[in-house]
């Protein structure tokens, strides 16, 4: 192991560089702040390191784990211990996934629900990321954030939007061989933040980052009543972590030419997740951007992963006071190309050859995971894949019966 350590911190590093932005912009997303997503990628990256069985893989805050912490906060408003319980039971899930052996079940979960769900929430994170692109206080819905954008394009603060703007055009079109070394999200953030300061633009920025050690927080003083509703988000977030997670090990194997231990990456993400309620830190998964990053950098072991956390606690120490004026319009062009990314667009390109059952099963939880809600679209998608396969059956059954019965000589 030690003989890669030198690849291993490089890789590290670089990850770090890319999961800086990318911490800052999904804990603002989520509602809980800035600091939440840096406390999340620093103890989940490092344990799930520790503990996982993916060496190159990075972990932390990941998009749709974002989106689903941000439902939650919604739902339990000024009720911090019972979102960071929402937070540590995923984690015991998880971890509970690993023990009975569940993860190499997971990739059974059929491809178009899968697209479906993913595609919805590539959605949900644009929609979202509208009200701060226009410099505007946002709602936490999809549904009232569309229904108010008249009024809200009348509050438009100017300024947010050449910020934001100019963002997206750092983030779309900055040349691969630029993003190579330096990634875009990282470009974005400094040269925005120094271009609205120096030009003293009238924007909202991050405010104060808290550069000394996080909280401690006890998630278990909660209320016994709402344990059905804390349960129900607990498992959505255990199952998209998952699933979210064994995708990134599995890019992982192809570029390493390794082999992940799935059962034993659930548990090393579980104990991540659940260590994270106790600092107020946001849940995630493997990032299969940073993954790859890593790996492109020389990274081997699970060394990297523990290298990227002890970076991001570094950067929080000594250059919080930076972070607190990263402007939010930067951050909501940052999450906008994020969510632009995660939209599954290889399903697109084969809706032509597909069986129509597939498609109507990616709309639907598609449109279930935008517009009603994430665990009904996923169980949805699961109940009419599964009885889509049974007529399938069912009727390549009934046609091999005909024939049967047409070749009897009775």
């Amino acid at each position: 192991m030690f003989k890669y350590i030198k690849n291993d911190i490089l890789g590290g590093i670089t990850a770090a560089v890319v999961a800086l932005p990318l911490a800052l912009a999904f804990g603002v997303a989520s509602g809980a702040g800035a600091q939440a997503g840096i406390y999340g990628a620093i103890i989940l990256g490092f344990f799930a390191a520790l503990f996982g069985g993916t060496p190159t893989q990075i972990s932390g805050p990941t998009g749709p784990m974002t989106v689903i912490t941000a439902a939650a906060i919604v739902a339990f408003q000024n009720d911090l211990s019972s979102v960071m319980m929402v937070i540590f039971l995923s984690g015991v899930i998880q971890i509970s996934f690993g023990v009975f052996g569940i993860g190499k079940w997971i990739r059974f979960i059929p491809y178009p629900v899968i697209s479906g769900f993913m595609s919805g929430i590539g959605v949900i994170i644009i929609v979202l990321q509208i009200n701060s692109f226009l410099g505007v206080d946002g709602y936490g819905s999809v549904i009232q954030t569309l229904i108010e954008l008249p009024n809200t394009l009348h509050l438009a603060n100017k300024d947010s939007l050449v910020i934001a703007y100019m963002t997206l055009i750092i983030m779309f079109f900055t040349p691969k061989v630029v993003t190579k070394i330096i990634p875009s999200a990282l470009i974005a953030l400094i040269v925005m933040t120094v271009f609205t300061i120096y030009y003293g633009f009238d924007t909202k920025v991050i405010g104060e980052i808290p550069t000394s050690l996080p909280e401690f927080i006890l998630p278990f003083n909660f209320d016994i009543l709402k344990i059905s509703d804390i349960l129900m988000y607990a498992v959505t977030l255990a199952l998209l972590g998952t699933i979210d997670t064994l995708l990134t090990s599995l890019v992982a194997d192809s570029m390493t030419k390794t082999k992940h231990r799935p059962n034993k990456e659930l548990i090393g993400q579980g104990i991540g997740n659940a260590l994270c309620s106790f600092v107020g830190g946001i849940p995630g998964a493997g990032a299969t951007m940073r993954t790859v990053i890593n790996i492109k950098s020389g990274g081997v072991t699970n060394i990297s992963g523990m290298t990227h956390s002890i970076m991001l606690l570094l950067t929080v120490v000594f250059f919080a006071k930076y972070a607190s004026q990263v402007p939010l319009a930067v951050l909501s062009g940052i999450l906008i190309k994020v969510g632009v990314d995660i939209i599954d667009y290889r399903f697109f390109k084969i809706m032509k050859v597909i069986h129509k059952n597939d498609l109507l099963i990616m709309i639907t939880v598609l449109l279930l995971t935008v517009f009603v809600d994430l665990i009904m679209a996923v169980g949805a998608g699961i109940t009419f894949a599964a009885i889509s396969a049974i007529y399938k059956i069912s009727k390549q059954t009934k046609i091999q019966t005909i024939r049967a019965f047409k070749n009897s000589p009775f």
